[in-house]
Formats: structure tokens, sequence, C-alpha cells
């Protein structure tokens, strides 16, 4: 079984950029909440799917979720991980792993999220999420030209997927950046 350590290996050796670091360090502690709240015997797991969801995205970007594939497999990762890891491109990308479980539906819905809650957090004083509430990310979603890489479809398709409302997914995803907000500045 890869570890947590191996895979953040894996994604320094293919990413140079605070930005792409930093995100997946993100997403990897997003996805370790909601595994705590899911799946407790595979937090491991759900962080390393988000440690390696973008390792293609600095070196492919026009080939990004396939890639990934060729990648992750020279550097043994399993089948397993690269498809959960490559599902969140699904109907953006050439992708070919469709989000079916879980872990893979809160991957998809929350990695353009946490772009969005992120760049958020940035506008207000203590560029922190620590204080950060749902009316202000929700006022920044309505704004199209705020953060406008992050799409506001493929996060409304991904709180439809889990079954959730927008509102429960920003709100949980808010708290999710909180639980490991400090660990990501202290690694990114």
């Amino acid at each position: 079984m890869l570890t947590l350590t191996e895979a953040e290996s894996i994604l320094r050796k293919y990413n140079k950029e605070a930005f792409h670091i930093r995100h997946a360090l993100t997403v990897s502690g997003v996805l370790g909440y909601f595994a705590r709240q899911a799946d407790p015997e595979r937090v491991e797991y759900w962080r390393i799917v988000g440690i390696l969801h973008d390792t293609d995205f600095e070196l492919h970007p026009d080939a990004h979720c396939v890639a990934g594939i060729e990648i992750l497999r020279t550097e043994n990762v399993p089948e397993n991980i690269i498809r959960s890891a490559l599902s969140h491109g699904w109907g953006m990308t050439a992708s070919p792993y469709e989000p079916l479980h879980e872990m893979e539906k809160i991957l998809y819905a929350v990695d353009e999220l946490t772009g969005l809650v992120w760049a958020t957090a940035l506008m207000r004083p203590s560029k922190s999420t620590q204080d950060l509430e749902l009316a202000s990310v929700k006022k920044k979603f309505k704004d199209k030209k705020f953060a406008a890489g992050c799409s506001r479809e493929t996060i409304t398709k991904g709180a439809e997927m889990l079954g959730w409302t927008l509102d429960d997914l920003i709100s949980e995803t808010i708290l999710a950046m909180r639980s490991c907000e400090k660990d990501v500045e202290g690694n990114a």
C-alpha cells in the first residue's frame, strides 16, 4: 500500500509551483476530514487520493486526468487510487473514470470548491478560513467574475451527486478546510 509520505513525494516530483502543492495538500486534508465522518478506517486512503488528484496538471494541463493515468502507473500507484484520484475530471476532461463511490463524489464536489473558499478567505483581513462564514462564500459564489476559474457548475453538480444542498457542501468544506489549514500552511 502506498503511504501518504510516498504520495506527497510523487506530487512534489511532478509539481513545483507552490499553488499546486498547496491545493493538493488542502484537498487531501479536506478528504481526510470527510473520511473521518464517512469512512474512518480509510482516512489515509482518502488523503492519498487527494494528494495525487492533480499530479499531472502542472505538466499536462491540456491532458489533465488522462496524462495522470500513465504518470501514476509509472510510479506504481495502485489502480484503485488512480481511478479515484482522476475521477474528479469526469465530464470536464477526457477522464475515463466516473465518480461512483462516495469519496470520489466528494472529491469531485470539493476540488473546485476549495479554490473558491480559499480565494474568499484571502479577501478577509485574517486571510484564513478560521473566521470564514457560509454567507461570505455564497456571496462570492454568485459573483461569476470572482475566482472565475472555479466552476460553479461543477460544484453544484457535485452537491447534487452527493444528494447534499449547496449550503451543506459549502459549510462542511469550510469546516474541513479549517481543520487542516494549519497543517497545509506548515507543509506547502
